[in-house]
């Protein structure tokens, strides 16, 4: 790809859970324009997490608008993209319709199935992608679509990035990114391909999915959307969780960051694939002109607790929730631990279930708030404490970070900083910081926290925090866990 010029900019379209961001970042790392629109998300049946592809589609188209808008007349020079991860999507190759409803990331239909795999699977698994076999990965969803489908002649499968990816080049690019498909259980992170022997593990035909690209190759160019022009590149893609590492700067082995939103991402770089962790998964996190590994903890409910809790309590967002649970010094002895859907990692439990405990007569609903407050918090301690590393830090970002009580408590409880980042759009940055350094465009240096927190209490009464929510965990733990 040729330089840009002094004045192009990359337009960053970063599609989560529930909304999809557009941030517009100027070669310097000046963010010009930032829009949202929100992403439904259903719930047809306990454990169930279903989304339509047509409406997130709708939300990139409304979220770019959106932010065009706001930035005026200026030059666009690619596109970059960061994508929910394990979310799949199916359509029909010749009308570019879909054939089903998207399978989030955090459904956990397809946990009983899981069960019933042998353990050679399990084995080859971990050996080849770093994942367990696990409802939160592609595979097992890919395997719950495909079997409702008569005919698989015409149809195409992909992660959030691929059903982008193919709308954006007017349905002629069916591709995926190299990180995207480390999530899938189907992709060898070592041969970089598509898996023979794990396709047909999981009965996934390999006609179905996308040719996996490196993350910076480049995704084809814009064709028929609406506000863009034709012949737009698309630069760059990552998965979220990876794309905010990127932009925090997380690339060497001892630097740790964390990304709260519906549930939250733990990573460290790793020197090299590393498939032998009994708690934490290994993952590509991007491939460039090498690949770079990283061990992960995936909490699955964080934001998502947050804001069950304040719709529990009659409170109208997350925000409201963290004003009142900062109107106690504590949770009063209450404990929340938010299995809603089971626990991920370091537990891997997903008959795991919900509980309050520590409830008296004396309990507020400002110590609930609290509760809710403190087990983010924990969840993150259970993974760092297993990374085999102590940071001087630990670099945070998302959309909870915007909560200073959740963020002292998180230093609280670690024992060290945390240092939270300057954007809370930090996984559009980091894509758009590949984008541009892939087209040659200057970019600053790493993403600088705009605040930092430090340990506000003592080491027993640390300790004493963690041994309340180890019980309170074990009791939400199902049996033999």
């Amino acid at each position: 790809m040729s330089p840009i010029s002094e004045h192009g900019a990359v337009l960053a379209i970063d599609q989560g859970t529930t909304n999809t961001k557009a941030v517009l970042v100027d070669p310097q790392g000046v963010v010009l324009a930032t829009a949202s629109a929100p992403a439904g998300l259903s719930l047809p049946r306990p454990g169930w997490a279903e989304q339509d592809a047509d409406e997130i589609w709708a939300s990139v188209l409304t979220a770019v608008s959106r932010c065009l808008a706001a930035a005026g007349s200026v030059e666009i020079a690619g596109l970059a993209l960061s994508t929910q991860r394990e979310s799949v999507a199916a359509w029909d190759r010749r009308t570019g319709k879909p054939v089903g409803p998207v399978i989030g990331w955090q459904d956990v239909r397809t946990a009983e199935w899981c069960e019933t795999l042998p353990t050679s699977v399990s084995e080859l698994a971990r050996g080849r992608t770093g994942l367990r076999v696990d409802a939160m990965f592609s595979a097992p969803k890919i395997n719950w679509l495909l079997s409702s489908l008569a005919d698989l002649t015409d149809v195409c499968v992909g992660t959030i990035d691929s059903w982008l990816i193919w709308k954006l080049t007017g349905c002629r690019e069916h591709l995926t990114e190299a990180g995207n498909a480390s999530r899938t259980l189907l992709y060898d992170v070592l041969a970089l391909d598509w898996s023979d022997e794990l396709l047909a593990a999981f009965g996934v035909p390999g006609s179905v999915l996308p040719e996996v690209r490196a993350s910076n190759a480049g995704f084809g160019v814009t064709s028929g959307v609406p506000g863009l022009r034709d012949g737009i590149p698309v630069v760059a893609v990552l998965a979220d969780s990876h794309a905010a590492m990127y932009g925090q700067g997380c690339t060497e082995p001892g630097m740790i960051k964390a990304t709260y939103g519906t549930g939250s991402s733990v990573m460290t770089p790793t020197a090299a694939f590393a498939p032998d962790q009994s708690a934490l998964t290994s993952t590509l996190a991007w491939l460039t002109d090498e690949p770079l590994y990283a061990l992960e903890g995936n909490i699955i409910s964080s934001g998502a607790a947050l804001a069950w809790t304040a719709g529990i309590l009659g409170l109208p967002d997350v925000g409201e929730l963290a004003t009142l649970a900062a109107t106690v010094p504590d949770a009063g002895g209450v404990t929340l631990v938010p299995a809603f859907s089971g626990l991920g990692a370091p537990h891997w439990d997903r008959n795991a279930r919900a509980t309050f405990t520590g409830m008296s007569n004396a309990t507020t609903r400002a110590h609930l708030a609290r509760a809710s407050i403190d087990a983010v918090a924990h969840q993150i301690c259970d993974i760092t404490e297993l990374t085999g590393t102590t940071p001087h830090c630990l670099r945070a970002d998302g959309g909870a970070t915007a909560a200073d009580l959740l963020m002292q408590t998180q230093a609280d409880l670690l024992g060290y900083p945390v240092e939270v980042a300057n954007i809370p759009e930090l996984s559009a940055l980091g894509a758009a910081q590949l984008a541009h350094q892939t087209l040659n465009a200057p970019w600053p240096p790493a993403n600088t926290p705009a605040r930092t927190f430090t340990p506000s209490i003592d080491a027993p009464t640390r300790q004493h925090l963690r041994t309340t929510w180890s019980t309170a965990l074990t009791a939400a733990l199902a049996p033999g866990s």
